[in-house]
Formats: structure tokens, C-alpha cells, sequence
């Protein structure tokens, strides 16, 4: 009996190891016919500079924003691009998104919106007037402020963006590949937040 029960869960075992494996090459073969794209970060080097933010049992319970950024600095070319983050949902709590320069003691732009919906948000730098310098790094943050007056319980998720001159190369690659290919483009070129 002792026998059985060994091969049984040597035999369950050996399942186990190999169906995540299934699993993942089904994945991955289901993703490459879809057309998804892989984004590659440029080898900078840099520290991850994204925060994400929930709440932690005060103000708006259950809140939980997220920046659509990678953990590095996410590059551009675009000098008035659209910024993107996720909310979890609909909130009366005062948002503030925040874009400053590294170099700056003064944000380049602090608004407060209306958090209506849950789902991805996003702000459009060229209706705001905001205009990203080239080779300037910048930090943007989403936060939730509950008490205007003790920033501390503020819910805040952050990322950080550069612009960057675009390699010739890349923009011919891109208008070969035609408007519904090109972010997959600037995905393996490193430029997150034109794809």
C-alpha cells in the first residue's frame, strides 16, 4: 500500500511540474498570433522609480491607484504625451496628478480632476499646455488626498518619464509597420510611452 501511495504522489508530482509548463507555452503561442507586444526597457542601468499606491485602512477604504508605467524611467519622444493610470475605483476624494521636472523645486503642472469611473484614466499633456523638455527626467504622481491637511494618508502611485530624440531608424520601422504595428515598434525600441 505504501508503495501505491508513493507513485501516486510522485506521479502527481511529475504533473504538476509539467502542466505550468503547458500552460505557459500555450500562453505565450496564444499572445505571438494575437499580436501583443513586448516592451524592452533601454539598459540604463537606473533604479526602479515607479510607486504604486492602496490604501492602508484610512480615508478611502479600498482605493488602490497604479501609474501604466515601467518600474525605470519610461522613455518618449513625443513632447506633449498622453500619461495613463488606473483607479479602482470611483472616488469623492480629490485626485492630483503632479509632473516635475528632476531638476525643478516648482511641478510643471498640478491639477486636480474628478475621479468619476473606475478603470484607466489618462491626461493629455497637449491640452494641458505641458511641454517636456528633451533629455530632462521627470516624476508624475497620481494621488488620492483625503485630508488636504495631513498629506500622509494621501494614496499615491508615481512613475518617471524622459524625452528622448527618436532614432531615425525606429520612425522608418514604425511607418513601414503601419499605424497598428507601430507600437509594437517603439515597444522594443524602449519607448514606453509612445507604444
Amino acid at each position: 500500500m505504501r508503495n501505491v501511495s508513493t507513485f501516486t504522489l510522485m506521479l502527481a508530482a511529475l504533473f504538476f511540474l509539467h502542466a505550468p509548463v503547458a500552460v505557459q507555452a500555450q500562453t505565450a503561442s496564444s499572445a505571438d498570433s494575437a499580436g501583443n507586444f513586448v516592451y524592452k526597457p533601454p539598459m540604463r542601468g537606473a533604479p526602479a522609480r515607479r510607486v504604486g499606491g492602496a490604501t492602508r485602512g484610512s480615508g478611502d477604504s479600498g482605493l488602490v491607484l497604479n501609474v501604466l508605467a515601467p518600474d525605470q524611467t519610461g522613455l518618449t519622444t513625443l513632447a506633449q504625451p498622453t500619461l495613463y493610470w488606473y483607479a479602482s475605483k470611483a472616488t469623492n476624494t480629490s485626485i492630483e496628478v503632479t509632473l516635475i521636472a528632476d531638476n525643478a523645486e516648482v511641478p510643471v503642472l498640478s491639477k486636480n480632476l474628478a475621479l468619476t469611473a473606475a478603470g484607466v484614466q489618462s491626461i493629455d499633456l497637449a491640452q494641458l499646455g505641458v511641454t517636456l523638455k528633451p533629455d530632462t527626467d521627470y516624476e508624475w504622481y497620481v494621488s488620492a488626498v483625503p485630508d488636504a491637511d495631513q498629506r500622509s494618508k494621501d494614496v499615491t502611485s508615481g512613475g518617471a518619464i524622459r524625452r528622448v530624440a527618436i532614432d531615425p531608424a525606429v520612425r522608418a520601422r514604425a511607418d513601414a509597420a503601419g499605424e497598428r504595428a507601430a507600437p509594437g515598434v517603439y515597444a522594443e525600441a524602449g519607448l514606453w510611452y509612445d507604444a
